[in-house]
């Protein structure tokens, strides 16, 4: 079903307002999922909204937060998100991360005590508005297992970095540390489809392509998949994200994340709190003048886009290029969502009151 962006935004800071979240954080939180659905990452979005509402049920997201700095220098900072939702709390660090590069040139600031952030994207963006170069990065769920491991000791653990270009769009650099993230898991499952060969492995470390392994004990697999294809890196970026995001900061770190779906409880020996976050941003003319930076990129996007391919079919695509696409399509043709998310959605309306959604 396709759906206008306006009607499932309203539809979604309704949900929001019901659990309780103050207008500003219902709007932010709506905007955050969003961009997400608009920029084609469908399982970032709105499809995760039950999911942060049953988290609510459970006690586990605060509605009405108390989000402070609880400690800081001139460029660094560490926040306590009071177990809010993770799509307010990380605005919220990119902001002081912000007002500190304004000051000072960059800024950086860990997150504790906080949960699921959405896309990675939407909080380096912020920066890039300012013309700075902004990063974003979370630990999640434990469902990675490290190379060579069979134990699930890592989240998707996603990083993002965002430039700002001139003529073009800004070069967004937004991945997950494991092969795939596990939304993409989440979309299969309701496809009904296989997955790739590579992105997850079964209880006893074999290869396998079924969506629901990570249910009977399998392990999603770092970037490369295995050895032999480079998943020790894969490992040691995810490895660099929990660190900076949780052992700095004060969260839980590796199997001790608590995991964002509700019918698991969190470990009972927690080793920090919630889920961390590490943003940054740093100024461009800290460096050089932001108009000759801005040329320069624009020069190397122009390279990499005209390079010879090994495919006369094929073209190199920059960072960013499919999502900014999907952005410009859907804020014209509509949100495409599959009946499953829409079923989901519905029954919340249902429960709380609000209108249904209803397609283009």
């Amino acid at each position: 079903m396709l759906v206008s962006p306006s009607s499932l935004r309203v539809f979604t800071e309704n949900i929001f307002l019901a659990i309780g979240c103050s207008s500003e954080h219902a709007t932010l939180a709506a905007d955050v999922l969003l961009r997400s659905d608009l920029r084609g990452i469908d399982s970032h979005g709105v499809a995760r909204l039950s999911g942060y509402v049953r988290l609510w049920e459970k006690n586990r997201i605060n509605a009405k937060p108390n989000i402070r700095i609880v400690h800081e220098t001139p460029t660094t900072a560490t926040v306590d998100g009071d177990a809010g939702l993770g799509l307010v709390v990380a605005p919220f660090a990119m902001q002081v991360a912000i007002k500190k590069a304004e000051l000072y040139g960059s800024g950086w600031v860990s997150v504790r005590n906080s949960n699921h952030f959405g896309i990675a994207g939407y909080h380096a963006l912020m920066a890039v508005e300012k013309d700075m170069i902004g990063f974003a990065m979370t630990n999640a769920s434990p469902l990675v297992a490290p190379t060579f491991s069979s134990e699930r000791l890592l989240g998707t653990n996603p990083m993002c970095y965002a430039f700002p270009a001139g003529q073009y769009p800004p070069v967004v650099v937004d991945l997950a540390t494991s092969a795939a993230a596990n939304g993409k898991l989440e979309i299969a499952q309701r496809l009904g489809k296989q997955v790739p060969e590579g992105w997850i492995q079964d209880k006893n470390g074999g290869y396998t392509t079924d969506p629901h392994a990570l249910k009977t004990g399998g392990a999603l697999l770092p970037l490369g998949g295995d050895r032999d294809h480079g998943s020790h890196k894969g490992f040691g970026l995810s490895a660099t994200v929990d660190i900076l995001s949780a052992v700095l900061s004060g969260a839980n770190y590796g199997p001790w994340v608590p995991p964002f779906v509700a019918f698991l409880d969190p470990p009972a020996n927690p080793v920090g709190q919630g889920i961390g976050h590490f943003l940054g941003a740093m100024r461009v003319d800290g460096f050089r003048p932001v108009d000759e930076f801005k040329s320069h990129l624009d020069n190397w996007i122009e390279r990499f886009k005209t390079s010879a391919t090994v495919d006369v079919s094929k073209k190199v695509i920059i960072p960013g290029e499919p999502e900014l696409e999907a952005e410009t399509h859907r804020a014209t043709h509509g949100i495409p969502l599959v009946d499953a998310v829409v079923t989901d959605l519905n029954i919340l309306a249902e429960r709380f009151g609000v209108d249904t959604l209803k397609g283009e």
